[in-house]
């Protein structure tokens, strides 16, 4: 749920103004997303822009350290990184905000167009190239598929309600699966981790990754199958064609798989949970990739 500008409590307005430098005339709220809180392009009395993102802990007790932790990450990238460039913080009485350069630029177009979606294919590659090795501590990906990426286990431990014919025959081998993963996820890139249509800017010829907090370090091929059911739920084309169509290097049959089983047990067990404070439709958008992520698993794996 977005909040405007001028919903702002004053003295966070004063402080964003005072860090921009001069005072705000313009705001405009940014679409997509599913943060509970402020995302505007800013313009400024003396033509200077900034694109703000800001949230409070009484709308999601959670979001300021997302924020935080994007805030980290995003300081440490280098310049050559398609990422726009933090400028400043504000972190006082449960209000986080962070500043950005504006990026004079759009999410790609839905359904997705095959121009576009060939700048983002270019783009990440190149991206996984400059983050190789990471140049920020952070977290696995292997961790975070051992930890919390375990939606098969958990739908089993809550009997599956609603779940699939397929999935419900399949479900000891698919919680064995997704268990397999981390062990296979080895690899010292910096991953963005949430790479879809809303996180991508499209500027010119070039594609910018936004939304940093959830950055793991690992096998790049692990953003490439998290973007892939998103494209083709948005009107781009199935998971398998784009895979195609990237350089993914030394990656086993086996480790796509157990992977995307991860990642499709994690889409189906989320939405299935009551939504977060102030983010009432994530949910949804999960189902939506768990339909797509099921399907192209079920491809893959030819259980049936």
């Amino acid at each position: 749920m977005r909040v405007h500008w001028d919903e702002l409590p004053d003295r966070v307005r004063g402080a964003i103004e005072q860090r921009i430098g001069a005072r705000v005339v313009d705001a405009e709220t940014q679409p997509g997303g599913f943060s509970p809180g402020l995302a505007a392009r800013l313009r400024t009395s003396d033509g200077r822009r900034c694109f703000v993102k800001a949230v409070s802990d009484q709308a999601n007790p959670d979001t300021p350290g997302i924020h935080r932790r994007e805030a980290e990450v995003v300081a440490a990238l280098p310049r050559e990184a398609a990422v726009p460039r933090l400028l400043w913080t504000y972190d006082e009485d449960g209000w986080v905000a962070l500043g950005f350069t504006d990026i004079e630029g759009r999410t790609p177009a839905q359904p997705w167009r095959q121009d576009e979606l060939d700048l983002v294919v270019v783009g990440l590659q190149r991206l996984h190239a400059v983050l190789t090795p990471a140049p920020v501590q952070s977290s696995s990906a292997a961790h975070a598929f051992a930890t919390h990426i375990r939606g098969w286990d958990e739908l089993k431990s809550t009997h599956a309600p609603g779940l699939d014919a397929w999935s419900m025959k399949n479900l000891d081998q698919l919680v064995e699966l997704e268990a397999s993963a981390p062990t296979m996820l080895s690899g010292n890139t910096l991953l963005n981790f949430d790479v879809r249509a809303d996180n991508i800017l499209i500027s010119g010829d070039t594609a910018y990754f936004v939304d940093w907090p959830l950055a793991r370090i690992g096998p790049p091929f692990v953003d490439w199958l998290g973007l892939a059911p998103s494209v083709h739920m948005q009107g781009g084309p199935n998971p398998e064609e784009l895979l195609r169509g990237v350089r993914l290097g030394d990656v086993s049959e086996q480790a796509i798989n157990a992977t995307l089983a991860s990642l499709t047990g994690y889409f189906l067990a989320h939405s299935r949970r009551p939504p977060p404070p102030g983010i009432p439709t994530v949910r949804a958008f999960q189902a939506a990739q768990g339909v797509v992520a099921l399907e192209w698993l079920r491809q893959r794996l030819r259980w049936d």
